[in-house]
């Protein structure tokens, strides 16, 4: 290996890659970005932050600010959904936690937190699915993952 590229590495490591990142138009930052840990083209969320409490983050696609929402289920799992849903996005209403559940601001209808984190099998309201990753101390979700859903919110 070239020696200009191993003192590169080196010091990288010794002095360490981290910078704090919004992944928002200034309302919420999610967290600190660990540049050997976190990918690019994701944003991350520190595990610490994410309670009982459903916690609402922006992301900003090209101008569309999508709203999206994360907290810990019951049994300890992290939990990640659009704060909308493909049938009731157009109100623009989103989701409001009521004791366990999140309960849609537009229709009324309810859903348990610990059920939250899956595909919309019904087709009816249900917080649109927002794929995530755990990753040591972090929650990781993909930037192209938060565009694919901006038409939720633009």
């Amino acid at each position: 290996m070239n020696k200009i590229y191993l003192a590169f590495l080196f010091a990288i490591i010794l002095f360490g890659c981290t910078a704090q990142e919004t992944v928002d138009a200034g309302v919420k930052s999610t967290g600190v970005k660990d540049s050997a840990l976190l990918p690019s083209d994701s944003i991350s969320i520190p595990l610490s932050e994410i309670t009982e409490t459903v916690k609402y983050y922006q992301y900003d696609a090209g101008g569309v600010a999508v709203r999206y929402f994360a907290v810990l289920g019951s049994d300890g799992v992290v939990r990640t959904a659009f704060d909308a849903c493909e049938v009731c996005y157009r109100s623009g209403k989103g989701y409001t936690q009521v004791g366990s559940d999140v309960r849609c601001n537009n229709c009324g209808l309810s859903f348990e937190i610990d059920e939250l984190g899956t595909k919309n099998k019904g087709n009816g309201c249900w917080p649109a699915y927002l794929p995530h990753q755990t990753n040591n101390d972090k929650v990781l979700i993909k930037k192209s993952d938060l565009e694919a859903g901006s038409y939720m919110f633009g």
